[in-house]
């Protein structure tokens, strides 16, 4: 995980307190001296990791409210859910080795809608990717995937409800898409029909409602799963986690691994084999494996297309590339 070092915490900012009296006594015990060292994470300007010099005490600050978000009561919303999504999957067991979410320390609500929470070690999935596609690793990103399938797997199957999926919500999803792509001219009036004519011809399809509602990630990326040795995961940012389809995850991996491939080598078969041996490998932890797997393989395109879209909106995103993930979003789509 990458981190750049933007200085130290001053003393008289009202977070040095926080974290001194409040946050650092959970990890080290009551200490009456600290210095944070402040490193800025991934990049993101809203996430940084505080190392207090004396003790080595780590620790991850997400800040909900920023100069990029600034409305309030969203920022408190998102607060709120992501601390108790955090200690729901750990009610849930997921506290030790090899499945684990981290654990929430603490939450601020006038320190800028602060969550903290603490710092674990691993290596982000789309590391393990990118090792694979420039160095060759793909034995390793074979490991980690059946890693990241036990992990969802134990994630979604420990959180089963007795209700149905209810698939319009994740209709209206792709609508929302939909009609993003357009507001940025990135499809056509024409071709955000063909998507809403692509959506109902899947909303029609009953396989789509049949399975039972998980408590899914909601934002399973590979910025936001770390890998240890084995089979162990670290999951965290789980602000988005929500009642679904499990295949909303799963869906969402296949998809950012042909998103990664696909862009590093132009050919969009080249991460067809990860996401197969990915799938068959989350649908060894059903009783019936080959059903489970038909099963899920059958809505996977539906997810896979939406992903695409998903990505294909983002501002860094090269015109060229955004047309070839549309036009693989439709591809995926068009598969019922």
């Amino acid at each position: 995980m990458t981190k750049k070092f933007i200085g130290h915490l001053p003393h008289h900012d009202p977070l040095h307190g926080y974290l001194q009296h409040d946050i650092q006594p959970q990890i080290t015990g009551v200490s009456d001296r600290a210095k944070y060292r402040v490193y800025q994470m991934n990049a993101s300007n809203d996430v940084y990791l505080y190392e207090d010099k004396f003790s080595g005490a780590r620790v991850v600050g997400k800040f909900f409210l920023s100069d990029r978000k600034r409305n309030i009561e969203k920022a408190a919303h998102r607060l709120t859910n992501e601390f108790h999504n955090l200690c729901l999957m750990r009610d849930y067991g997921l506290t030790t080795s090899p499945h684990y979410v981290v654990r929430p320390l603490g939450c601020n609500y006038e320190l800028n809608a602060l969550l903290v929470v603490e710092y674990c070690e691993g290596e982000l999935l789309s590391e393990i990717i990118q090792n694979a596609i420039c160095q060759g690793n793909y034995d390793r990103l074979y490991r980690k995937l059946t890693a990241l399938a036990y992990f969802l797997a134990q994630f979604h199957n420990q959180t089963a409800m007795d209700v149905t999926v209810d698939f319009n919500e994740d209709c209206a999803y792709m609508d929302r898409l939909t009609n993003r792509l357009l507001e940025i001219n990135a499809i056509s009036r024409d071709e955000s029909h063909e998507f809403y004519g692509l959506r109902d011809q899947w909303r029609h399809k009953s396989n789509m409602w049949e399975d039972r509602q998980v408590m899914v990630h909601g934002d399973a990326t590979p910025e936001n799963f770390l890998f240890g040795r084995g089979l162990n995961v670290i999951s965290f940012d789980l602000e988005r986690t929500k009642r679904a389809d499990r295949v909303f995850d799963t869906g969402r991996i296949a998809g950012e691994l042909k998103h990664f491939f696909l862009r590093a080598t132009g050919n969009p078969s080249a991460a067809e084999p990860f996401i197969g041996h990915f799938l068959w490998e989350y649908a060894c932890h059903f009783p019936d494996r080959d059903r489970a797997f038909g099963a899920i393989t059958s809505r996977v395109p539906f997810y896979l297309g939406i992903t695409l879209l998903r990505i294909s909106r983002n501002g860094w995103i090269d015109p060229a590339y955004r047309r070839e993930l549309i036009s693989e979003a439709k591809n995926s789509l068009r598969r019922f």
